[in-house]
């Protein structure tokens, strides 16, 4: 029997090579340093598991009562959390997701039609080729260029705006390259998204971790004024280091009428799902007040490991703000084997800079949240290999 898919999932489902390498080092009894680990639950924090989970047994949970958007006690903890970062924002311009993953396809099937383009930055996050495809919707890529930090390529961009383009994808800031959109970063696109009639989707995960910036630089595009129609994505999974709670939303901007018809399109769109449950709309203000004392640890973390791969003299490329940081080694051999031959060499495991669409040689990434003594000794093998 010959069984037939979409074109859309024609993916190659294979492993690849460096996938396969890592695995096999693995079943060889090899031991490894893994410096790509960024989930926060195995990286020896601590959770106030009464609090996280005492949120859960609200009896209002036992009541089936759906709200589209989400409900009203949960949207107004998430309209807190902004104004926290000095940003008005109306209740009611909220839709709660279970992920930012959902958030973006909510907002292509909200803004496009199939072919329709929407403009990404990269480098950035291998998944939005996947969450574009599942829409049909195609992703073109924009430059960010690194001159003593990262900056986005205005001219590049607007030579990639056609036709069929309807959004422009901000990751502020961004993974993995830490770079903070600015505030003439902003205009900008703001300017730009004017003149083409294009919306602005801002995904602010790593919003509440700055590195090599003020929180006054790192501001939220919640904050006005709002020219363009504006969505913000973010959820629990960074704000809370809470991945498996499932628990995301768009915060909507931007000029009242356009804004209010983006609403409730969205609206329909959300009641198509009703996928938010309940137990975690009903834990999300208390989670959302408790989120402080994991950020801390985070960055904490996050300050001690970069500290760690700055004094171990390997060149770090400057982050602004997020988990992640990005090195430049020396290369050897063709481009894009560096993370295999490291891990060949030293049994470090790390990113190859092509994961996120990085061409130049030597780039290779790693998570700044692992152990700190762990980190430092991959660090240290890194280091030993190159000198």
């Amino acid at each position: 029997m010959i069984q037939r898919f979409s074109k859309r999932t024609g993916w190659d489902v294979g492993e690849s090579s460096f996938a396969a390498a890592v695995r096999e080092a693995r079943a060889s009894g090899r031991s490894l340093i893994d410096l790509t680990v960024s989930n926060p639950t195995v990286c020896g924090f601590e959770y106030d598991a009464e609090q996280i989970l005492g949120a859960l047994g609200d009896e209002r949970s036992l009541v089936y009562d759906p709200d589209p958007r989400g409900m009203r006690s949960a949207r107004e903890a998430v309209s807190g959390y902004y104004r926290d970062h000095g940003a008005a924002l109306d209740p009611d311009a909220v839709v709660l997701t279970t992920s930012t993953s959902e958030g973006y396809g909510y907002l292509f099937r909200l803004l496009c039609d199939a072919g329709d383009e929407v403009l990404v930055a990269q480098p950035s996050y291998p998944l939005f080729d996947f969450l574009a495809g599942l829409e049909d919707v195609r992703l073109l890529p924009y430059p960010l260029f690194y001159d003593f930090g990262w900056w986005i390529d205005f001219a590049e961009l607007e030579r990639r705006i056609g036709p069929r383009t309807k959004a422009i994808v901000v990751v502020h800031p961004n993974n993995p390259t830490g770079h903070a959109t600015q505030a003439a970063e902003r205009a900008q696109l703001e300017e730009i998204c004017v003149r083409h009639g294009l919306a602005l989707i801002v995904d602010e995960v790593f919003l509440d971790y700055p590195v090599e910036v003020s929180w006054e630089e790192l501001r939220t595009f919640g904050m006005g004024p709002h020219p363009v129609l504006t969505f913000v994505l973010s959820g629990m999974s960074k704000i809370a280091g809470l991945p498996q709670m499932k628990v995301g939303w768009i915060a909507t901007f931007g000029p009242a009428s356009v804004r209010a018809e983006a609403l409730g399109r969205l609206e329909i769109i959300a009641d198509t799902f009703l996928s938010m449950n309940a137990p975690v709309q009903t834990a999300l203000p208390g989670w959302l007040v408790g989120r402080h004392r994991i950020q801390d640890q985070i960055r904490n973390r996050v300050r001690e490991n970069l500290a760690a791969a700055k004094a171990a003299a390997l060149e770090v490329l400057k982050l602004e703000a997020g988990w992640s940081a990005m090195l430049r080694l020396e290369q050897r051999g063709g481009v894009g084997d560096l993370a295999a031959r490291l891990l060949q060499e030293t049994g470090v495991v790390v990113h190859p800079g092509h994961f996120y669409g990085m061409t130049g040689g030597g780039l290779v990434v790693v998570s700044l949240i692992g152990s700190p003594t762990h980190f430092a000794s991959g660090i240290r093998r890194l280091s030993e290999s190159i000198a």
